[in-house]
């Protein structure tokens, strides 16, 4: 008798846990949502993560915010939403600095498998290999051609050391034996200025940062490091198109929220910005910045990341690259 009293308050437990987190999950948001972007305003992250969080906040009916925390290549953000309450008001939009940073710094303030809980990949620009307008290549296997044939000669262009478009440069280098001097720039825009002036007139960049030159004719986009062209840039191919494998690398703005985040809110969230980057107004605005929109499930995004981690590890093993 005992034994079947006991027994029927843990399932009076147990049905009065699970209403709650059904009853949580319908009630969310029922306050302001924040979105920590790591970087400072007016990037591609931010701006990619604006244009969700205005959507967000139409669908939902309750404020989604932005909250710009710069600084550390993303790390004091990313830290910063890692200590947050996993409860659904604190979500980050990184880039790809959270799948290269675990491997390129010393000390981590976070760990990206036990701090976070994946939510989809809103989209990614494909790193593209680009070139001054006078340059004498015309694609990507003419100046693989021509860095062989002079060692050493000429420069190539990077938007700063740890990021992806950097990596994809290294790994182009280990990739074919190359033998080339790499500069690494404090962003996009001086590293764009000086590929426009031929000052380094070779460059690996998020396709977002040199769009408009290519656009303009100012730079000749060789390849694309992703799987599918861009609508934007119908012209310019991917890197397995022209015979080239192995080398895909792109800068993404993925979602996380904190480990503890309910797995309804998780699956909600997932739902909302994947149907969100392919409505026809958000789409037409992501792919102006050169990001292609994806809304991927979190069991993909997840294998994504873990993939990515593993991608870049072997390239700054094998390449000998110092931690920060």
């Amino acid at each position: 008798m005992r034994r079947g009293f006991f027994g029927i308050l843990a399932l009076a437990a147990a049905l009065s846990f699970g209403c709650a987190s059904a009853l949580h999950a319908a009630d969310y948001p029922d306050h302001p949502v924040k979105i920590i972007v790591p970087f400072p305003a007016g990037g591609s992250t931010d701006i990619a993560g604006r244009i969700v969080a205005q959507k967000l906040s139409e669908r939902l009916h309750q404020q989604f915010f932005i909250e710009d925390i710069g600084g550390a290549g993303g790390n004091i953000g990313m830290a910063a939403a890692a200590r947050s309450p996993g409860d659904g008001y604190t979500i980050l939009f990184a880039s790809s600095s959270i799948v290269v940073n675990p491997n390129l710094y010393k000390n981590m303030p976070f760990d990206v498998d036990r701090d976070f809980i994946p939510v989809t990949k809103l989209g990614a620009s494909p790193n593209s290999w680009a070139v001054n307008a006078d340059f004498p290549a015309k694609t990507m296997k003419e100046l693989i051609d021509v860095i062989k044939a002079h060692p050493g000669k000429y420069s190539v262009a990077s938007p700063g050391n740890g990021t992806t478009p950097s990596l994809a440069i290294e790994m182009l280098k280990q990739g074919f034996g190359l033998n080339f001097v790499t500069v690494p720039f404090a962003g996009g825009g001086p590293m764009a200025q000086s590929v426009m002036g031929g000052f380094t007139p070779i460059t690996c960049a998020a396709t977002t940062t040199v769009v408009g030159l290519i656009k303009s004719g100012k730079v000749r986009a060789l390849a694309l490091g992703s799987r599918q062209r861009l609508e934007t840039l119908p012209d310019v191919p991917t890197l397995a198109e022209v015979g080239i494998n192995g080398q895909d690398s792109e800068t993404m703005v993925g979602v996380f929220v904190p480990a503890g985040t309910s797995q309804a809110v998780v699956d909600l969230l997932q739902k909302q910005i994947a149907e969100i980057v392919h409505l026809p107004d958000v789409k037409k605005r992501l792919l102006e910045i050169a990001t292609i929109p994806d809304g991927d499930s979190s069991a993909d995004f997840a294998a994504y990341v873990k993939s990515e981690i593993a991608k870049w590890k072997r390239v700054i093993e094998i390449g000998k690259i110092d931690k920060i």
